[in-house]
């Protein structure tokens, strides 16, 4: 299934089955919504307008909670962990996936009941205005060609965007390590680095680098993605550049705790398609230069599990994995 949006008339499709006639489930107290995440960042965002909107849609206020630390570990305990009642659900992220093999935790992502996929965001591959490379298979050439010459940034040491870069230098048949990391604290202070001149090669999420790309001080040699990326068309997918056809995408979900009854977790599937398929939905994302995103349960559930194998194996190719 593809992650770009399905029609709102495939949503509505959805909604109108008899498999949802019994999901008539609602609050009646108020919910925790656990964000792993510190506040004003993309999680926190979209977590918040989902809440506010499932307000209108249950009845009942969602309290936003922010529970940060251990690398998401904290927040996703308190997910997973919670009573499985339907008072509290929260947004875990594409770490859940990940910080097991990292050795963080024993939590995975079969700990959580995933409800709704809220956000996808695909990496990009983004130089300097000035650089040498014009399309991602020059790049990838000269770092084979040139192992430990190139030095890429977006964030920490085994962070999404350094799985990102490595796992696609791998799915590539080249060496991981072959263009250097350097560590950074986030996509900014990366992007930044890279106008300067500090690093050759940046891959945040390419909704991150728009506005660089859009004023000319950074070109974005590829989208890792399956389709191209609405905002910036020209850009070039992975998909279709590369013999790979490497992808990578950090996500945001909405999921409970494992265990949530069935009449609870469609109750709460429903009732945040609906919401997804509002105008105000659809103007937020829009505001945040991203997709309206359409994936229930348990095609979320698929995605989860495959994410969790492909980055693991990334994890391990580069050294990471414990």
């Amino acid at each position: 299934m593809t992650l770009k949006a399905l029609s709102v008339a495939v949503a509505a499709s959805l909604l109108s089955t008899a498999a949802y006639a019994a999901c008539d489930w609602t609050p009646d107290r108020p919910v925790t919504y656990v964000v792993p995440w510190g506040a004003g960042g993309g999680t926190d965002a979209n977590s918040r307008m989902l809440a506010s909107l499932l307000e209108a849609q249950m009845g009942q206020p969602f309290n936003v909670v922010n529970r940060t630390g251990g690398n998401g570990v904290v927040g996703h305990s308190a997910i997973a962990n919670a009573e499985p009642d339907g008072y509290t659900v929260g947004a875990a992220t594409v770490e859940i996936t990940t910080m097991h093999h990292a050795g963080l935790t024993d939590l995975n992502h079969t700990n959580v009941s995933p409800i709704v996929l809220v956000d996808i965001v695909p990496s990009s591959v983004l130089v300097s205005s000035d650089s040498e490379f014009n399309t991602v298979n020059e790049l990838l050439d000269h770092a084979k060609a040139n192992p430990g010459e190139l030095t890429g940034s977006g964030t920490a040491q085994g962070g999404i965007w350094h799985l990102a870069l490595a796992g696609m230098l791998n799915a590539e048949g080249i060496d991981p390590g072959a263009i250097r990391w350097i560590p950074s604290d986030g996509a900014a202070s990366a992007m930044q680095e890279l106008i300067a001149g500090g690093v050759d090669v940046a891959t945040p999420a390419l909704s991150e680098g728009k506005a660089l790309v859009e004023s000319g001080e950074l070109k974005a040699l590829a989208y890792m993605h399956d389709s191209r990326m609405a905002a910036l068309p020209d850009v070039p997918t992975t998909k279709e550049s590369l013999g790979s056809e490497w992808t990578l995408a950090a996500f945001i979900t909405m999921s409970g705790p494992e265990g949530l009854p069935e009449e609870i977790a469609c109750s709460y599937e429903k009732a945040a398609l609906a919401a997804m398929e509002t105008q105000e939905w659809a103007d937020f994302k829009a505001s945040r230069g991203s997709d309206v995103v359409i994936m229930g349960s348990s095609d979320l559930t698929d995605m989860m599990a495959r994410t969790s194998d492909n980055l693991g194996a990334t994890m391990k190719a580069i050294g990471l994995a414990k």
